[in-house]
C-alpha cells in the first residue's frame, strides 16, 4: 500500500485506507447507518455551522453525529451523496468534496419551495482519522446555495 508522506505531528493513513473510509464515510450519509461503529470514534468532534446556529460541538460520539445525519436525511429522505473529488490523503486527514442530491421533504423553518422541490448542492468534509476511525469533522457546505433552493427568506 502507498503510504502518503507525513506531515509534522500527523501520522500517515495510506491511500487504500482512506479511499476505504470515504466509501464509508458516504455510505454513512446515504443511510447505511450500520457503518458508524465502524468508522467514527466514540471521541469524535463535529466542527460546523449548525441550522441553529451552534458550531457542532454538541454533536460527538458515534450516536451524536448518527443523529446529525438522520436530521440531515429527514429534510430529504431521497438525498444521495456522492463523491465528486478525492479522497485526498495528508498525514492523518482525508478531505472529500461531494455533491448532494435529492428533493425536499418539509421541515425548513422559513422555506417557500413546495415539498417535492429537486435540491442539488455541494460541501466538503475533512476528517481526522485515528485508529480508521473519524475523530474529528469539519463541514464545510454551500448552505446559502441550499437555502436559496429552498427559498428560504423569499418573499
Amino acid at each position: 500500500m502507498e503510504k502518503i508522506v507525513e506531515n509534522a505531528n500527523n501520522s500517515n493513513t495510506d491511500r487504500a485506507a482512506a479511499t476505504a473510509l470515504a466509501t464509508d464515510w458516504v455510505a454513512l450519509w446515504n443511510g447505511d447507518y450500520e457503518i458508524a461503529e465502524k468508522i467514527i470514534s466514540e471521541d469524535n468532534r463535529v466542527h460546523a455551522a449548525m441550522f441553529d446556529g451552534g458550531d457542532g460541538s454538541a454533536v460527538g460520539g458515534v450516536s451524536g453525529l448518527k443523529g446529525f445525519v438522520t436530521m440531515m436525511r429527514s429534510l430529504m429522505s431521497d438525498l444521495v451523496f456522492t463523491i465528486d473529488v478525492g479522497p485526498i490523503v495528508d498525514g492523518n486527514h482525508v478531505v472529500v468534496r461531494w455533491v448532494a442530491s435529492g428533493h425536499y421533504g418539509g421541515g425548513v423553518p422559513g422555506a417557500g419551495a413546495p415539498v417535492g422541490t429537486a435540491v442539488t448542492f455541494h460541501g466538503t468534509d475533512i476528517l481526522r482519522v485515528a485508529n480508521n476511525q473519524v475523530v474529528e469533522y469539519w463541514l464545510n457546505a454551500d448552505t446559502l446555495d441550499l437555502m436559496t433552493q429552498l427559498q428560504v427568506g423569499a418573499s
